[in-house]
């Protein structure tokens, strides 16, 4: 952060803006903790001179630089209006998010990042669950406009999550009557019947981080009661099948581990007064060799399908640690690498596992 008064003057062929933070909102909001956020911006600018005086902010650099500045000034103030503070992290996605627009004039996508981060989903327990990402906003908005959206991309990107907390969302609205939550039993091969225990500690494995995130948008006291009555049920794949799902909000989860059978038996569950999401990551498949996955299969037959939607999210959209977002980077480097040597027909050419179909 630089105060020098001869640094104001703007160089030929450079541009100023100037920011003004009103006195409601005092100054530690927009810089942060020890200039934690300035920091983040100077980071992401390192072309320009951001100078700070009282309540007064400026800029100066070149002109597309300048103008991407004042635009965060002004997204910055307008979450802070809502009474959300605003994070490194938030910093950093609404850099992201007026960078992938190409300028600082609103020429690219739509949604500003304020309508990004002030959008809320559930208010649960003390907290308010909030796409983070542009691509998760248009997922959740794609789940308010589309009878069946598929959530595609790898983990960590909320995918599931959102999912979930526009579920309960519907419920508690009464657009629902139930919610269903599915995943396919892969390792067990939906055969349970050798693992021990009841019928409920041999599916509790796979269900578990289904139940993990309901607690965090529900009263953990009034799970079992919802449970009991049948307003929300959580059970594997296997259990669907000649069932119609009316007045539901169904979410089947690690959709990528279905076959095309069990994918198809699925999508023809739907009922009237009924949504589905199906989310997955296609380079995490868990099926035997052999075996093709429905997840991807599906993107080949319904893509352009009307009433359905494909959301696809990437690594910039994993919102876990910063070190996620790198490592499945670093995973789609080596994968792509792997395949390059070895070659359709070579010791990759008949991918299996994790990372065929």
């Amino acid at each position: 952060m630089t105060q020098t008064p001869t640094a104001q003057t703007p160089a030929p062929g450079q541009a100023r803006a100037h920011f003004t933070v009103p006195a409601t909102h005092p100054m530690v909001t927009v810089l942060g903790s020890g200039d934690a956020l300035l920091r983040v911006i100077e980071k992401a600018f390192p072309r320009a001179d951001i100078h700070v005086r009282g309540n007064q902010v400026s800029a100066i650099g070149e002109a597309a630089e300048v103008a991407l500045i004042q635009r965060l000034f002004d997204e910055m103030m307008l979450v802070l209006r809502t009474g959300q503070p605003m994070t490194e992290d938030a910093v950093e996605r609404s850099i992201a998010m007026l960078k992938a627009s190409g300028n600082g004039k609103g020429e690219g996508p739509e949604e500003t990042p304020a309508e990004v981060l002030t959008q809320n989903i559930l208010s649960s327990r003390g907290r308010t669950i909030r796409p983070k990402t542009l691509n998760q906003k248009r997922y959740v908005d794609a789940i308010d406009k589309n009878t069946i959206v598929f959530g595609i991309g790898p983990a960590g990107t909320g995918k599931t999550y959102l999912a979930m907390a526009k579920a309960v969302q519907a419920l508690q609205s009464k657009q629902v009557s139930r919610i269903i939550l599915t995943r396919p039993a892969v390792e067990a091969g939906e055969r349970l019947g050798f693992l021990p225990g009841t019928l409920f500690d041999k599916i509790d494995p796979y269900l578990r981080p289904l139940y993990d995130a309901l607690h965090d948008m529900i009263d953990p006291d009034s799970i079992p009661r919802l449970m009991a009555a049948g307003t929300i049920e959580v059970a594997p794949l296997a259990y669907m099948r000649g069932r119609t799902l009316n007045e539901a909000f169904v979410v089947l989860d690690e959709a990528q581990n279905t076959s095309p059978e069990q994918m198809k038996m699925f999508l023809t569950r739907l009922g009237f007064d009924s949504k589905i999401v199906i989310t997955g990551d296609v380079t995490q498949v868990d099926l035997p060799g052999g075996t093709k996955s429905g997840l991807r299969q599906v993107q080949e037959i319904l893509e352009g399908v009307p009433d359905i939607h494909f959301s696809r999210l990437t690594s910039e959209d994993v919102v876990r640690h910063k070190l996620v977002g790198r490592i499945v980077d670093a995973y789609e480097k080596y994968d792509d690498s792997q395949s390059g040597q070895s070659g359709p027909s070579g010791p990759g050419g008949g991918r299996s596992g994790r990372n065929g179909k």
